[in-house]
């Protein structure tokens, strides 16, 4: 499966944007933790996670053809510093999946671009494999950045619906709801493999990736 290696820049970009997405809201918002630390660039040196954003991925690209999950170093936040910590806290988690949209009708519209460049070249060779490769990449781009936001927000910790569902919580409640911490990924892994969950994810994966998809296939 090394013709899907296309996947990985894309993909490594997304796990990037949406951790930078998080450090930036909360540093509008109060908190300079993760501009402190250096994590408020687009430079994926130190947001690589070894396993997260490189080994799983590539590991589910030779073994099945397909990226089932990836992540990047978590950004640091202090809620602490924050005037107005659960309100600030939704809008900081929020920020991670709505830079993954954004970034997906970023992918739609080059992908638009590229098809303009190659139905108006009569090129071979180097160059047209350049642009093939471009556009599965930005095609890719579009639904695994879909997918990242609707993952994110499975309201199961740690993910970023966690924190938006802990926000309406009384604060005892939202303390034991958070405390289920890494365990809540064993938890996700289950319901991802339970056939009504999955329906539903992949229905709300196709209806949020439907007007992206519009908009690639404006070029035919």
């Amino acid at each position: 499966m090394i013709e899907q290696l296309y996947i990985i820049p894309v993909l490594l970009f997304s796990v990037v944007v949406h951790e930078v997405a998080h450090g930036w809201i909360a540093l509008k918002r109060g908190d300079p933790t993760a501009k402190m630390l250096g994590r408020l660039t687009l430079n994926p040196i130190p947001h690589i996670d070894l396993v997260g954003s490189i080994l799983v991925p590539l590991f589910s690209i030779l073994a099945a053809g397909r990226v089932f999950i990836a992540w990047a170093k978590p950004v640091p936040v202090n809620s602490a510093n924050f005037l107005h910590p659960r309100r600030d806290d939704l809008l900081v988690s929020v920020a991670g999946p709505l830079s993954n949209l954004l970034v997906a009708l970023v992918c739609s519209v080059t992908v638009v671009l590229i098809k303009l460049a190659m139905a108006g070249a009569e090129e071979a060779g180097v160059m047209r494999e350049v642009r093939v490769f471009l556009l599965k990449m930005f095609y890719a781009g579009v639904y695994l950045n879909v997918i990242l936001a609707v993952f994110n927000m499975i309201p199961v910790p740690p993910l970023d619906g966690s924190h938006v569902v802990a926000s309406f919580l009384p604060r005892w409640l939202a303390a034991r709801y958070a405390g289920i911490g890494f365990l809540g990924v064993f938890l996700i892994i289950f319901l991802m493999r339970v056939p009504a969950v999955a329906w539903a994810f992949n229905l709300v994966v196709t209806t949020l990736a439907a007007p992206f998809r519009a908009i690639m296939d404006t070029v035919l």
